[in-house]
């Protein structure tokens, strides 16, 4: 029987690019997208299943059928929101809610909805999408202050990185949870000094998951040395 992932904020970048790399690697998937467009993703393949989805809410029987009763092996929270730099006098804390949000509230939401699913599964992986911003070893060292980051992601991340180690700590030997920084992506989110492919960094993660690696919690940047939280 082949292995289930769901992918979150699946319709573009990273999100479209693990879609493609998983179910060319056999997997099944579901992709869960917040917008109608068509996902371009391997069309026409029955091995992707598409479901609309705001993280921001709780999930529904769209899911519920999509997953049909089946064990499932991967969770990947990719779904993203962050927010324009701005100086400290303008920052809008409603802004900052709305990544929190999306960022740790979403992740959470699907961890609770696909919990008895990835209980099922032989060896069950949930993996949140964090970045490098979001440590704070790495933000007090002043490490990326070159960076024009919002305080929205800036603070949601290193906050879904909290979100990891408590899942870790929660799940210990039964469910590994991992937070991946996949890497300075070019994308439309990406910082100014970001140069690496979707593409290859979805390849690289479907290795980490393929590489049996049992740490829990795990901080890891795909390609290079595990970060610092």
């Amino acid at each position: 029987m082949k292995k289930l992932a769901v992918i979150t904020g699946a319709n573009r970048g990273l999100g479209r690019s693990l879609v493609q790399e998983f179910s060319a690697s056999g997997w099944n998937v579901i992709a869960i997208t917040r917008s109608p467009e068509v996902l371009k993703a391997r069309a026409g393949s029955t091995d992707v299943l598409k479901v609309q989805l705001d993280v921001r809410f709780e999930p529904g029987p769209e899911l519920a059928e999509a997953l049909n009763g089946r064990p499932v092996d991967l969770l990947i929270n990719n779904a993203v929101q962050g927010a324009p730099h701005a100086e400290l006098g303008t920052i809008r804390a409603d802004g900052v809610l709305n990544a929190v949000d999306v960022n740790v509230a979403g992740p959470l939401r699907l961890v609770q909805f696909l919990l008895p699913n990835l209980l099922e599964a032989p060896d069950p992986i949930i993996i949140n999408v964090s970045s490098r911003l979001g440590s704070l070893d790495a933000q007090s060292n002043r490490d990326f202050s070159c960076l024009s980051t919002s305080y929205a992601y800036k603070i949601s991340k290193a906050a879904q990185n909290m979100l990891t180690v408590s899942l870790a700590q929660d799940l210990h030997g039964r469910i590994r949870c991992w937070a991946v920084h996949p890497g300075k992506l070019a994308t439309a989110m990406g910082q100014t000094d970001a140069s690496k492919d979707p593409r290859s960094a979805a390849r690289q993660m479907r290795e980490l998951v393929d590489s049996g690696d049992r740490a829990s919690p795990r901080f890891c940047s795909l390609g290079e040395q595990d970060l610092h939280w």
